[in-house]
């Protein structure tokens, strides 16, 4: 597997693909209907043209921010690609942004111009007070890309060869504010060329594979592990709609897809979900982030075929860090560095290297606007280099090599507390309590504690809502699970867990519950 270290642009991938591919399978969509929808890599790139013509007609030159409010739909790669061919630039934003998220967001970005829903229109307008010169509002089905549609110009072209280069703007996504303010994370043409190629090759993918996509688009995993990877090596992409973990198994079956893309909260939803006769499917690859139980991996493997590899990314990262490509893949590490990429471990008071099975900051080095994001959007610059030149970005994530070689992730720096003087992962902690009986998924937080510092707490989401398992039957399982110091010392029961659109948890909420709950244990 070789990563090619000069990206060109996100655009001559496009570009390329067409010439080489165009009667090839690109892209199938399943609508809210459950109808499907087909286009070659030349039809596409016909609607590609159509789109970039009607942006270019509307004043959208090189250098200007769309601002993307829409699920997942054609229209939105269309977008994606057209501002991709122009020069200018995507903002992709979650598609249920409020008044105030869509406010803040046109402050930051300045959109020239707008695309959102038409059953969203209203709080679009409301949020963006007319500061937006244009803003065009369509279905999020098929039709988007068909004549009448206001996404579809003339025939005239308009769009004229612009100077597009490895670093020109291409996306500004905000990140996903489970603790902070969003962070504006600038990305190039070439961070795009880079993630397509080295993810395609991290997944052996070859023209004939198909991708799952039912991730929100607008998020990075669905864009840098599927869809770019796909349009490198001429494969396709099937996208759905929306989520939806009890047709999740059937889909992958009608839509004939090889390759997948999840999370944990979205495994664990489909095993809770799955039909009493799922179909037999036979998945050659699929990612998935986050750890599960070993139950749970060993369960969802027999659905769909074949063992899950865990990975480990960031939005800033581009191209994973680390994934678990080995012939063994396990449930509970990311596995070796990926391919080109260099790391840091560091003790996170010391600063020293950290040793085996000691979480230790990562860091990561690499060149900005390529294989590492080009900026925080309007902040000082977050990279640092070394004697030698070298930029290094500290992704604020704890991980620990294990004594194969693999690596273990432990969560964002303050997921690891000291318990009495004990290290304790809120993140491990999870995985095991989700493994317990009649649990469907768990989040851990800390509390402070006169005695202890701090101590870890458990919200419980049961499988079954209307037989939830008692507190003292968590208790026991902990007991029997986890060490005392990272036992839980009070648990909540709970309908569902706070969420992110792109389905990670608000942690922040959990923290101020925690700490008015009474001890249970």
């Amino acid at each position: 597997m070789t990563v090619i270290a000069e990206p060109g642009t996100f655009a001559e991938l496009w570009q390329r693909a067409t010439a080489s591919f165009p009667d090839a399978p690109f892209f199938v969509f399943e609508d809210r209907a459950g109808d499907q929808h087909s286009w070659t890599y030349a039809a596409f790139d016909k609607a590609v043209e159509r789109v970039a013509d009607t942006l270019a007609a509307h004043g959208v030159r090189p250098g200007d921010a769309v601002h993307v409010v829409l699920r997942n739909s054609p229209a939105f790669v269309a977008i994606w690609l057209a501002v991709s061919e122009i020069g200018a630039f995507m903002v992709p934003v979650d598609p249920a942004s409020t008044v105030p998220d869509i406010d803040r967001q046109v402050r930051r970005v300045s959109p020239r111009l707008a695309v959102c829903a038409d059953e969203r229109r209203a709080v679009y307008d409301e949020g963006a007070q007319g500061r937006v010169p244009v803003v065009l509002s369509v279905t999020e089905g098929a039709e988007d890309l068909s004549a009448g549609s206001p996404l579809i110009a003339g025939a005239d072209r308009r769009v004229t060869d612009s100077p597009v280069t490895a670093d020109t703007r291409l996306a500004v996504m905000f990140t996903s504010g489970t603790t902070a303010e969003p962070k504006g994370v600038v990305l190039t043409q070439g961070n795009y060329a880079y993630v397509a190629r080295s993810m395609a090759a991290l997944a052996d993918l070859e023209g004939g594979h198909r991708w799952l996509v039912c991730l929100p688009l607008f998020h990075a995993n669905a864009q840098y592990y599927c869809f770019a990877p796909a349009i490198s090596v001429g494969a396709s992409v099937a996208l759905t709609a929306s989520f939806s973990a009890s047709r999740w198994l059937q889909q992958a079956h009608d839509l004939k897809v090889t390759h997948a893309s999840l999370f944990a909260a979205p495994i664990r939803m489909i095993l809770a979900r799955r039909p009493a006769d799922p179909p037999s499917l036979r998945l050659q690859h699929v990612w998935f982030a986050q750890n599960i139980s070993a139950a749970q991996f060993d369960e969802f493997s027999a659905l769909v075929g074949c063992r899950p590899r865990q990975l480990y990314g960031m939005t800033e990262t581009l191209a994973v860090v680390f994934a678990d490509t080995g012939p063994a893949p396990r449930h509970d590490v990311i596995g070796l560095p990926a391919p080109g990429r260099v790391i840091a471990v560091q003790l996170p008071e010391a600063g020293a290297p950290a040793p085996d099975g000691s979480p230790g900051m990562l860091s990561l080095a690499g060149r900005p606007g390529v294989e590492l994001f080009q900026e925080y959007l309007g902040l000082p610059s977050p990279f640092q280099e070394d004697e030698e030149g070298t930029s290094w970005f500290c992704t604020g994530d704890l991980v620990s090599r294990e004594a194969d070689g693999r690596y273990r992730f432990h969560g964002r720096d303050d997921d690891v507390i000291k318990v009495g003087g004990e290290n304790v992962s809120l993140s491990e902690v999870e995985t095991v309590l989700s493994g317990a009986p009649g649990i469907l998924e768990v989040a851990v937080v800390a509390r402070p504690d006169e005695m202890l510092d701090r101590v870890p707490v458990a919200f419980a989401v049961p499988r079954d809502l209307s037989q939830p398992p008692a507190v003292e039957a968590l208790q026991e399982w902990a007991a029997a699970n986890l060490v005392p110091a990272a036992r839980p010392r009070a648990y909540q029961l709970l309908d569902e867990l706070p969420r992110t659109s792109v389905g990670k948890i608000r942690r922040f909420q959990l923290k101020a519950a925690a700490e008015a709950m009474e001890a249970t244990s």
